[in-house]
């Protein structure tokens, strides 16, 4: 009987549930949108309660619980302060879930849960050296070097959103201005145009790519690597225009020879990224993926 876990993702739009089983199966899985305002227990009920609808598994019981959550964050999600979610500032997360569900917990970046993600079973399978990014509601990444995810003093490595595109720019939530996030996330786009970022016109589409592409770029020159795979609603739906737009852009700024070959694609998991990058981190979090 194959073994699986329990998977959330905790977006400033969504927060999902699911079970995922030890070959990055998802078997399983409930959404709802997440809560706005301003209190931490109302929004950690919601999330609770949609663990709770995930039910008995035929698969077996969990091996532990993998959550993929905006950051910033303390080492291994002990107290989480997404900036797309004012409730939870040093929320302690970790503890919660584990308390709730009496569970081993594992908590991650949203973004660097896609990096596993996408290296275990998508875009970047196969791959040792590789960005990951999530364009949505707001901007994240996760990198992965020489097969190895980077976790940084805190565990942050890989916050690409606060990569500067324009100095000068608009005001971002970390305090900056001109973060990648503040110009191009899902949000910075509805207070650009002043409607949803779905219906962003084609010029907003084409720079929110080349501002993308900008950022990939100063990484890909800065870290030796070649691939960006890319997911997020705002990636993803914008879809071949915002790629090309990025290409364009990574071409002209990766003149390096190490560099120029770089290629931005679009995340290989499709909708199901999001909770089998938190799965991936609670199998990582175990010692390694498997049945």
């Amino acid at each position: 009987m194959s073994r699986c876990v329990l998977a959330v993702d905790v977006g400033g739009t969504k927060l999902a549930a699911g079970v995922v089983t030890g070959d990055g199966t998802l078997v399983r899985a409930h959404t709802v949108p997440t809560p706005r305002g301003t209190d931490a227990e109302a929004l950690f009920a919601t999330l609770a309660a949609l663990l709770d609808r995930l039910g008995p598994d035929a698969d077996g019981a969990p091996a532990a619980v993998g959550v993929g959550c905006g950051g910033p964050m303390d080492r291994g999600g002990a107290h989480v302060s997404p900036l797309n979610i004012p409730a939870w500032r040093g929320f302690p997360l970790r503890d919660r879930l584990a308390a709730h569900t009496g569970l081993a917990v594992f908590v991650d970046n949203d973004a660097k849960a896609l990096a596993l993600g996408e290296g275990w079973r998508g875009a970047a399978r196969g791959v040792r050296d590789y960005l990951a990014m999530v364009v949505s509601t707001g901007i994240g990444g996760g990198i992965v070097c020489d097969g190895r995810l980077l976790d940084g003093e805190d565990g942050n490595a890989g916050h690409v959103g606060h990569v500067v595109v324009e100095p000068d720019g608009r005001e971002c939530g970390c305090g900056a201005r001109g973060c990648v996030e503040a110009e191009a996330s899902g949000t910075a786009i509805e207070r650009i145009t002043g409607r949803p970022a779905k219906d962003a016109p084609p010029e907003v589409v084409e720079r929110a790519g080349t501002l993308v592409g900008r950022a990939v770029a100063s990484v890909a020159n800065l870290l030796d690597l070649r691939l960006a795979v890319v997911a997020g609603s705002v990636a993803l739906g914008y879809g071949e225009p915002f790629f090309a737009a990025a290409q364009r852009e990574i071409t002209a700024r990766c003149r390096l020879a190490f560099s120029a070959p770089t290629r931005i694609v679009p995340a290989g998991l499709g909708g199901d990224g999001p909770l089998v990058g938190a799965a991936a981190v609670a199998w990582r979090g175990l010692g390694g993926y498997g049945v």
